[in-house]
């Protein structure tokens, strides 16, 4: 994922800050307490195909 790219991104719900977790290959937005897909390197910004992010995921932002 790019940097630049991801200085730029904001969470479409919120418009929060997104941290990239490289290991789930997601950013997460503790705003929104939601985990968008990163598919081919490229970020799914879709409320629609985000997932919940659990209390122990967004106690870990």
């Amino acid at each position: 994922m790019d940097a630049k790219l991801l200085e730029v991104l904001v969470c479409p719900v919120t418009k929060a800050a997104l941290q990239l977790k490289r290991d789930k290959n997601e950013l997460w937005c503790k705003a929104s307490r939601l985990a968008y897909p990163i598919v081919d390197d490229i970020p799914v910004m879709l409320e629609a195909q985000a997932r919940e992010l659990s209390d122990e995921e967004v106690k870990s932002l």
